[in-house]
Formats: structure tokens, C-alpha cells, sequence
């Protein structure tokens, strides 16, 4: 596998604290001792509009089937599983089976195609995948059985509402008893319990690894300094095979026995029913999640007055996307950033002022950041460089990759991110190091510039790109998306940036106007794509 965890970070985390020493299925049979009536998960299909709600108790039966049957395939302790399912309950029912029997988790995107699945369950080495029959009128089955044919590695292709022996519900379903009468591998909370691909907003993703002592450390960290309790419900709506959905959604709905409502497909007007329907009081997800919501057509028809915090993070929020959700749905909202490598970094407090500066809040116990120039020197407050981490949260490694694990002997991770430290302690992320623009040896502020472009009351979303230039190494490409019945010109924004004080060699020098800019599905621009389109404008294509 590759797993980095050596004997001095292990020893260095239990003396300070910072690990809970558990595993997520510990927390999940607390739940059912004690709250067995207690609805566990509400989950919300948008293709029939069904809903399937189960308590503590009837999860675990599904948990304890799935679990018996996965051995009875041969899953063993240490095996990969992989997943490719929605938000729905068969994913959390799936991961928590996977922790009883020891085995590792690979929740896939349900986006994911061939080129992208092929790779990442080959790579795995899955024994089994489980895919959706069909999901937004892709056939997954029929892609997953041709993968089957390509991958020796994978045995077993099972089909959430397939036929035959292959389906999920006769393989996995079926009551063949728990526990097993066999011997089995204790699981322990420093076995790598979850391998994660990166989003992909660079390139070809990589495998991070996570146990239950790194991912449940994130998750008490965040719904402490949340103030969250089993008295609260969670929406949420990013996906579950993401980090945020994941670990921040399912793992800490668990960990503290709270209803968890989630839908499968992102629908702004139905999620402000499901929250008022069951009353939730805490949501997470990334910004576009906040904006639709903030603009869903007659939101004040519902009452949604229970819903007190929604945290945004894995993409940076404005600040008039912060006061119009303020404005429009009475709810406090919280900033974060955090990575896949990393969980949770950082998020601010409840109790902030509504006036104060947007930033992406503090580090959390356990963990530190600092801000570097490329000669490894700390920066003084309000200095932009190279955000590093270190913390009881990080990953233990790249699965099959321990060259690529770049954590030296003091700890410190090089995010990739940008960003500058004020004098209370916050972060701001302002991009990251693939995305600086250098125009003539001149370093751009990308990040300062589209907060400008956003202020611009035609503009939707703004991302600033570098465009290749034979003289200037570099020059600013601005793509935006518009508000509905807007335009915008060239020289329109051009001098709206100069009223602002803009520096001129700070100016952008093309505007594209997409309708829509290409999101990772947790809301990331994949910048990536839009230097490729913007090479391809120099390039006169």
C-alpha cells in the first residue's frame, strides 16, 4: 500500500491527544445501544422521489448483512472495496460493513467514466465494485461488467437494483449471520480504512490514504468548535464519495448518533423542502451549494428558521455571496478549507461578527499552518505564500505511491494552496501555485482581481487564467459567467477594474463568457481546463 505512518507520529498524536483511539463502527454501536429508534439516515432519491429512512437499529441490520456477505466473497482485512454510488443509504451502509471486516473503502464519483474508473479500480486493485444500475440515465452496469472483463483483479460487480446473482440486493442483503464463526483480523484505528482519489483539478488524481484516527480527529474537531450535538440534524448535499461528504457529512453524523438527511442530485428548491421538512439545523457543503440555495425562487414561502449554520468549504466564498445567504435565509455561515489530504484544515467560529473580514478561519487543536516563501522562510502576517499543515488530521500516504509522500521529518505538507495569515491567527486561501500568472516577471494577483470581477453586478462567477505569450511569458485571461439577462463587454469590465484602482499590468486581456464554468462536483474551478482553452486562444484556434 505505501502507508507513511511511522512509530514517532503515532506516539507523538496519543501523547497530545488528538486521536480518539476508536473506529467509526464503535461510535455507530454506541448509537444503537442508545438511540436505536432514532432515525440514523433520511435518504432522498430525486429520479422517484422516494425516501428511505432508517433508524440505528434497522441500519445495522443492513450494516451486519453487507458485512457477512462481503466475507463471504472473500473480502478480507486490508482489501479494497469500491463504491460508485449517489447519496444513498446503500453508500453509508456499504462503508460501515467495510469497517467491520476491516476492509478499505473506495467511494468513486458517480461521474467518473470509463477512462477515470478503469484506472482507479485497476489501480486498487478492488476486489468488488458496486455501481447504480443506472443513475441520471447513465448505465453504470453495463460499464462496470465490461471494466470486470479488463480488471482481473475485480471479482464481484454488484448492481443496487440490478437482477440476478450479481444485484446488491441478492448478494449483499441476504441474512447470512453476524458475526462470522471464523476468526477474524481486529480492525484497529491506525488501519488505512479509506483510499480517497484527488478531485482531479490538476491532472491525473492519486490515491489518499486515511485511517479512522485521522478522519474521526477532523470530524470531532469541527463539531466541537460548531458546538454540534445529537440534538441536531445535518444536511447534506455534497457527495459522499467526496472528503467533505464523507468525513464531514456521514462520518460525523455517526460519530455523534445525528439524523442525516441527504439527496442524490443537486436540486436547490427541493433541498429547501428536506430541510424544512425534517428540521435541519446544520448544512455543509461547498459554495454554488450556499449561492442556489441563497437564490431558489419564493424561499421565504418555507419556514426555515431551524437552520442555524451552513458551513461552505472546498471552494472560496465573496462576500456578497455571504450576506445575500444571510440576508435571505437567517442562517450564520461559516468558512473552512480544507483538501483531501488534510480534511478539515480550518473553519471559523460561529460567534464571529457578521462585519468581520472574509477569511478561510483558524487552524483547529491538534493541528498548525504557516505560510512560506519558495525558500522554506516563514512569512510575517499578511505576507501571500505556500500554505503547509501539519496535524493529527493528515494523510498517512499515496496508496502505491510512498515516493510522492513529501512530509519531512518536521511534519509540514505543502498544500499547493496560496494564501496569507492575518494577525488573529486566519487564513485566506488566494489560489494555488500551478495557478500563479507571471506577465513579464511581474507576479498577478489572481485572487484579488476576480474578487474585483465578481463585485461586477453582471457577473455570476469569475476565474482568471494564464494565457501564453511569446513576449510577456504570460498575460490574464478573464472567464466569467453571467447573471441571467446580463451582458458584459470587454471595455465594460476593463474600466470597471481601473475605477477600482487596478494596476494596469494587473489588467485582464481577454474576456471569455462561458455558461458555465467546469466545476469539480464539489464547486473547485478546474482551472486546468480553462488554461487549455486559453492556450488554444493564443494559439488562434
Amino acid at each position: 500500500m505505501g502507508v507513511c505512518l511511522d512509530q514517532r507520529r503515532i506516539e507523538r498524536e496519543a501523547a497530545a491527544g488528538n486521536w480518539p483511539e476508536r473506529v467509526l463502527t464503535d461510535y455507530f454501536d454506541d448509537a444503537v445501544r442508545q438511540r436505536p429508534q432514532v432515525a440514523a439516515l433520511i435518504s432522498h432519491r430525486c429520479d422517484d422521489g422516494s425516501q428511505t429512512t432508517l433508524t440505528f437499529a434497522q441500519l445495522k441490520d443492513r450494516v451486519d448483512r453487507i458485512a457477512a456477505n462481503l466475507r463471504r466473497l472473500g473480502v478480507d482485512h486490508g482489501d479494497v472495496v469500491s463504491f460508485q454510488l449517489p447519496n444513498w443509504w446503500e453508500f453509508v451502509a456499504i462503508h460501515l460493513a467495510c469497517v467491520r471486516i476491516g476492509a478499505v473503502s473506495n467511494p468513486l464519483m458517480t461521474i467518473f467514466r470509463a477512462r477515470e474508473l478503469e484506472f482507479m479500480v485497476g489501480f486498487a486493485e478492488s476486489k468488488v465494485l458496486i455501481v447504480p444500475r443506472e443513475f441520471q440515465k447513465f448505465d453504470h452496469q453495463s460499464l462496470a461488467l465490461e471494466l470486470q472483463r479488463r480488471l482481473p483483479a475485480l471479482r464481484h460487480v454488484l448492481v443496487v437494483g440490478g437482477d440476478g446473482e450479481n444485484s446488491f440486493e441478492a448478494a449483499l442483503l441476504a441474512d447470512n449471520g453476524w458475526p462470522p464463526t471464523y476468526e477474524m483480523t481486529p480492525v484497529t484505528p491506525n488501519d488505512v480504512i479509506q483510499l480517497l482519489y484527488t478531485s482531479g483539478t490538476t491532472g491525473r488524481p492519486k490515491g489518499v490514504m486515511h485511517t479512522s484516527n485521522t478522519l474521526l480527529a477532523s470530524a470531532i474537531q469541527l463539531s466541537e468548535r460548531l458546538g454540534l450535538t445529537s440534538n441536531d440534524v445535518m444536511f447534506m448535499p455534497a457527495p459522499l464519495a467526496h472528503q467533505l461528504g464523507f468525513c464531514l457529512g456521514m462520518m460525523m453524523a455517526i460519530r455523534l448518533a445525528m439524523p442525516l438527511v441527504t439527496m442524490d442530485v443537486w436540486k436547490p428548491a427541493k433541498a429547501a423542502e428536506l430541510i424544512a421538512q425534517h428540521k435541519v439545523t446544520y448544512a455543509c457543503g461547498s459554495t454554488p451549494f450556499l449561492t442556489d440555495l441563497t437564490k431558489t425562487p419564493d424561499i421565504d414561502r418555507l419556514n426555515l428558521d431551524c437552520l442555524r449554520l451552513f458551513l461552505t468549504s472546498g471552494a472560496p466564498i465573496q462576500r456578497p455571496a455571504v450576506e445575500e445567504a444571510r440576508a435571505a435565509l437567517g442562517v450564520s455561515v461559516l468558512t473552512g478549507w480544507g483538501m483531501t489530504e488534510i480534511i478539515q484544515g480550518t473553519a471559523t467560529y460561529p460567534c464571529d461578527s457578521p462585519g468581520d473580514p472574509i477569511t478561510d478561519g483558524s487552524v483547529f487543536a491538534g493541528g498548525e499552518v504557516r505560510i512560506v516563501d519558495a525558500n522554506q522562510r516563514v512569512l510575517a502576517p499578511g505576507e501571500e505564500g505556500n500554505l503547509q499543515f501539519r496535524g493529527s488530521t493528515a494523510f498517512v500516504g499515496y496508496f502505491k505511491r510512498p515516493d510522492l509522500y513529501d512530509i519531512g521529518e518536521e511534519g509540514w505538507f505543502d498544500t499547493g494552496d496560496l494564501a496569507k495569515l492575518d494577525e488573529r491567527g486566519n487564513i485566506r486561501i488566494v489560489g494555488r501555485s500551478k495557478d500563479i500568472i507571471i506577465r513579464g516577471g511581474e507576479n498577478i494577483p489572481v485572487f484579488e482581481i476576480e474578487n474585483l470581477i465578481y463585485q461586477m453586478p453582471q457577473v455570476s462567477s469569475a476565474a482568471i487564467v494564464a494565457m501564453p505569450d511569446a513576449r510577456l511569458g504570460e498575460r490574464c485571461c478573464a472567464f466569467v459567467t453571467l447573471q441571467p439577462g446580463c451582458n458584459l463587454e470587454f471595455a465594460d469590465m476593463i474600466s470597471f477594474l481601473e475605477k477600482q484602482g487596478l494596476a494596469r499590468q494587473y489588467l485582464p486581456e481577454r474576456l471569455e463568457i462561458l455558461g458555465e464554468l467546469p466545476l469539480t462536483p464539489t464547486g473547485k474551478v478546474q482551472k486546468f481546463i480553462l488554461r487549455d482553452m486559453a492556450a488554444a486562444f493564443q494559439n488562434g484556434d
